[in-house]
């Protein structure tokens, strides 16, 4: 095997079972080679999520992403339907709309081409000369889009299955809960320095929750009362139960649907690549990730509430509270991530055994060698 080549390095290490599992080789983390090889064939071919369908609410709202670089603009049309298109103009190709925001129409910022909000060409200023110029051809290329329980899910995979079928089992798990239904109170974007698959990692084991969450959370976990089950093929989960400790966890008082322990139940789901969720009978929140080089990482961190809650007095002054808790918690993950990353740049960094609290990282490592081929 060539040392210097991470995706043999990754192969190798998933070929052993989990009960002797190690952690990812540093190389998966710090190569720019690995990274461009995950841009084309993890990022470039999977679902990767926008956030919340409900930040599109009106006609006009848009939103702007990235996926392999390829710049993307998400929007509701005149006729409520969402879509997510080309962000790069037909004549000079300048980026068209940053951000987030509302507009009648989308107009480059460059020599003023517009669009309508279905992507066809409205107008282009002094072309009538240009015998070759045609305006229906120059409509902004459509990207699949659709919403999957409330989130907007786009792709550049023309083949890809809908995530309806392809997560069809997180239906199977979370489906009582009603995900689409969730109302975002908030939406936020940050990068952090550590490389995007170390904060993957981080959301998807609770093996650090004792440690790195000392000063909030981690003082309620019992390592010994924890089970990992095995993920799915697109996915992986866990799931804890909670008290009425943390302000919105449990279900609603006035909430007869959810019984027994499906009342205080709080699932933790890592959709492949980047997509991860935790879900309360109460409230919800998120990140989707986008790397940004090996050793950064942006991240969209968003969330909000259980429509119960939502439509309570008092759940404004609840979700405060739990909005604290949350932004404290995300700063204790971004110190212990990108303490990873440093430590990462040593010449003694060696990876060491997984224990077996830490099976969502052994699956996610197999999920990633499988995509990057052999070359």
């Amino acid at each position: 095997m060539n040392v210097h080549d991470p995706a043999a390095e990754l192969r190798a290490n998933v070929a052993v079972p989990f009960e002797r599992a190690q952690a990812m080789p540093v190389s998966v983390y710090t190569s720019e080679s690995f990274q461009a090889l995950e841009q084309e064939h993890v990022f470039a071919t999977s679902w990767l999520c926008a956030g919340r369908v409900d930040a599109l609410k009106e006609p006009g709202d848009y939103l702007t992403m990235e996926i392999s670089g390829e710049p993307i603009l998400v929007l509701r049309d005149r006729e409520g339907v969402l879509r997510a298109m080309s962000n790069v103009c037909r004549h000079r190709m300048s980026t068209l709309l940053e951000g987030r925001g509302r507009v009648r129409v989308i107009t480059c910022p460059y020599h003023a081409w517009t669009y309508a909000l279905d992507g066809s060409l409205r107008g282009a200023p002094a072309m009538d000369m240009n015998q070759s110029f045609c305006k229906e051809a120059n409509s902004l290329p459509a990207i699949r889009c659709v919403d999957w329980n409330g989130w907007i899910m786009v792709t550049l995979n023309p083949d890809l299955p809908e995530p309806q079928e392809q997560l069809a089992e997180v239906d199977d798990l979370v489906g009582y809960l009603g995900m689409a239904d969730y109302v975002e109170t908030f939406r936020e974007e940050h990068r952090w320095n550590t490389n995007w698959k170390i904060l993957a990692e981080n959301f998807m084991e609770s093996y650090h929750l004792p440690m790195c969450h000392g000063g909030t959370i981690g003082g309620a976990v019992n390592l010994r009362q924890m089970t990992c089950p095995e993920g799915k093929a697109h996915f992986n989960y866990h799931h804890i139960l909670k008290d009425d400790s943390i302000a919105l966890s449990i279900a609603h008082k006035d909430n007869t649907t959810l019984q027994g322990e499906d009342r205080l139940r709080t699932w933790l789901m890592a959709i492949y690549p980047s997509l991860l969720i935790t879900l309360t009978p109460g409230y919800f929140w998120y990140l989707c990730l986008t790397p940004d080089g090996p050793g950064h990482v942006k991240i969209l961190y968003g969330g909000g509430l259980h429509p119960d809650f939502a439509a309570d007095p008092d759940a404004e002054t609840h979700f405060s509270a739990l909005k604290g808790l949350l932004d404290h918690v995300n700063d204790e993950d971004r110190g212990c991530t990108e303490r990873v990353w440093r430590g990462m740049q040593g010449r003694l960094a060696r990876p060491g055994a997984l224990s077996h609290l830490e099976r969502p990282n052994y699956e996610f490592a197999r999920w990633i060698a499988n995509r990057i081929p052999d070359v």
